[in-house]
Parts: structure tokens; C-alpha cells; sequence
């Protein structure tokens, strides 16, 4: 089926039979993702004096209970809620269910010899996600698209599914960069990194604090009135996935939280 849409006066098309799923899929009590060492994502059977949840050990239907951090044990999507005193969920901030997306490929370099900021001050070890980069990765395609960016790092490859993010610090992104990527009118930021920060920072989260336009320091927003934008970090896209302009659908779990595991789809332009 092909669904029909016009930006900018000009008209597109896309397959909605034909998306890519640009997730991590969460295998519970398996290989997954994993930032800050917490508990992997796990599911067992419920158990009680006369039920068993597993059809394997005797029971009527599979009945599980699951334990996840949606953070830090694979793909999710954020809110401004993640930083802010006040109680914002993911449910109420997602509103669109078909976002115009650039998807772009980044090289992250050493952020001692980039002239770029971070506060705090870059490590000796630091790779960052920079401005320039960023620069010249959109500059040949439709502005109009980027009501979503999509961020593949370089190296890409399959590990990103079940890497440790403890052993070696992964990159982040240059506060230069997130303010070029808010200049731009990003509304829905996704990459392929556990976050858009570094991961030991001093609990400054500059970057994610400059996304949504949230004052470095402070936790407090309008809840009449704060930002509708989303993060969505540790996605995979595979190198046969080419970069240029999409139509992503952002789909989440109705959580009433201010994250939540998701699933990215992203489906061709026809032109």
C-alpha cells in the first residue's frame, strides 16, 4: 500500500508494506545492549501454589513477568521528563505517527583535536559527534526532512546489539554539535550510541540539557509548556541501509514514564 504525502509542495510516497526496523530486539535473559552495568533485561515464568506461566513445564499458557531498564538495556525512546523535576511521560510527548527523516553517517573523532565544547572539559579518551561533521552529512539532502535525525556511527557493525558500553567509553556528542542540530529544527533525535552524552559527566548532561532547551543546572520546565522533542538512543542500522531521506514512524510502548523501549521503522521516499 503506498500512503501519499506533500512537504513543501512537492509530493512523496512510501511503501508502508516495505519499513526497516532500525531497533536492538530485546532478548530477554540474552545477549543485549548494556550501559552502566545494571541487571540485563529478564523475564520468568509467574508461579503460584496452582499456576505455572510456561507451557513447557506443564502450564496452560506462557505468563511472564519482565524486568527491564528501558535506558539502558536497549532501544528506547526519551522525553524532556528524563531531566526534569516534574513528572513528563513519553506517552503524552510523542504525538506524530509519520516523521519526514534525514538519516545521515558520522565518523566521531578525537574531541582533544576537535575545536569544539563540552562541559566538562573533554577527556584524553573523549570521541565526540561534532558540528562539522554533522555539517556536511545533511548538506546535500532536503531540509525539509529534518523533522527527524538519524545518526549511524562509524565503525558500524553488529556488535552495537550486545556491546558492553562499560569496557570503552563510547562517543557523544559536542554541546557545538546539539546546538547546530536545534538550529536546524530537529525535533526527534535518534543515534546509535547509549547516550547523547558522555556516559561520566558529573551529572551535567549538557547535551541532552541543550536539546531540550532546559537551563544547564536546573530541572525545573513549564509543564504547561515544555519541549515535545525525543531522544532515541542504542538503535542499530545496518550498512546496507543507505543514508538519505525517510519517513520514520517512532513507535512506543504506552508508557506512562519518561522513556520508553521502542521500535523505529523507517520506510523509503518514492519520488
Amino acid at each position: 500500500m503506498l500512503l501519499s504525502f506533500t512537504i513543501s509542495n512537492k509530493q512523496y510516497s512510501v511503501n508502508i508494506g516495505e519499513c526497516i526496523d532500525i531497533s536492538i530486539p530485546l532478548l530477554f535473559n540474552g545477549l543485549q545492549p548494556n550501559t552502566y552495568n545494571v541487571d540485563i533485561a529478564a523475564s520468568k515464568a509467574v508461579e503460584t501454589a496452582d499456576f505455572i506461566g510456561d507451557t513447557r513445564r506443564g502450564g496452560s499458557c506462557n505468563f511472564e513477568e519482565y524486568k527491564l531498564i528501558p535506558h539502558c538495556n536497549g532501544t528506547h525512546t526519551e522525553c524532556v521528563g528524563h531531566i526534569s523535576y516534574e513528572r513528563i511521560s513519553i506517552h503524552e510527548t510523542l504525538k506524530e505517527a509519520f516523521i519526514p527523516s534525514v538519516l545521515v553517517t558520522v565518523m566521531p573523532v578525537d574531541a582533544t583535536r576537535a575545536d569544539e565544547t563540552y562541559d566538562p572539559a573533554f577527556k584524553t579518551e573523549d570521541k565526540i559527534i561534532t558540528a562539522k561533521s554533522l555539517e556536511r552529512a545533511i548538506a546535500e539532502y532536503n531540509k525539509d526532512f529534518l523533522e527527524a535525525l538519524i545518526i549511524r556511527t562509524f565503525p558500524n557493525d553488529e556488535s552495537k546489539k550486545s556491546r558492553m558500553y562499560m569496557e570503552k567509553q563510547p562517543p557523544f556528542f559536542s554541546a557545538d554539535a546539539m546546538t547546530l542540530i536545534n538550529e536546524l529544527g530537529v525535533n526527534h533525535l535518534l543515534v546509535d550510541i547509549p547516550s547523547v552524552d558522555r556516559a561520566f559527566d558529573e551529572g551535567k548532561l549538557t547535551a541532552h540539557h541543550i536539546f531540550w532547551n532546559v537551563e544547564q543546572g536546573s530541572h525545573d520546565i513549564n509543564e504547561q509548556n515544555h519541549s515535545l522533542k525525543t531522544i532515541t538512543e542504542m538503535i542499530y542500522i545496518p550498512d546496507e541501509v543507505k543514508d538519505g531521506e525517510y519517513m520514520l514512524n517512532l513507535q512506543i510502548a504506552p508508557f506512562v514514564s519518561d522513556a520508553s523501549p521502542s521500535r523505529p521503522l523507517l520506510f523509503r521516499i518514492k519520488k
